[in-house]
């Protein structure tokens, strides 16, 4: 191979993973602060996913009922992106939460509501092939996340019937993640 085909190969090899990592994190600071300081609580722990979800899917629901400004499909790219790896991230916290037997009662209503406002929101824009792969992901990532909640609330519901919570123990519920 001579020098200049391995220079290109070179390049390539810096300059793409570079292109990859171009999106914005998912989260701010602020935003894992608040995750970390709801760390101990896991209802206040879903609630807070839910704000955080709920903040990225109002921006991309602006997006499509103000006048189109540039830049508008690469950033609903980037908004699915980072709902799926929210979504993701509350599904993989769920999935602690549900043998552990933490209690998530008040939580998880309002997280099946919100799936359904997410859904609706997630499937607002048309089609383009700029973020169509990413609002699939994203929808699969939401239906997931759906039936978990789902499914937890009933084994929530028969837990707590057969084990009640005693009025005047200490909170021992320690779920960090």
């Amino acid at each position: 191979m001579s020098r200049f085909a391995l220079s290109l190969l070179a390049l390539a090899v810096l300059i793409f993973p570079a292109h990859a990592q171009r999106g914005e994190a998912p989260l701010t600071d602020a935003e894992i602060e608040q995750i970390r300081d709801s760390a101990y609580i896991a209802n206040d722990r879903v609630m807070v996913f839910i704000k955080l979800i709920d903040t990225r899917l109002n921006t991309l629901r602006e997006m499509y009922t103000k006048p189109r400004r540039p830049g508008r499909e690469q950033d609903t790219h980037d908004l699915c992106e980072q709902f799926s790896s929210l979504a993701d991230e509350l599904s993989d916290n769920l999935e602690d939460y549900g043998p552990r037997h933490r209690d998530i009662r008040k939580a998880l209503p309002k997280l099946i509501e919100a799936t359904e406002r997410w859904g609706t929101i997630l499937r607002t824009p048309p089609d383009n092939g700029v973020y169509n792969v990413s609002r699939k992901i994203a929808l699969e990532s939401l239906q997931d996340l759906r039936e978990q909640a789902t499914g937890l609330v009933e084994e929530q519901k028969t837990w707590f019937a057969a084990h009640p919570p005693q009025k005047d123990a200490p909170n021992t519920e320690y779920a960090p993640r």
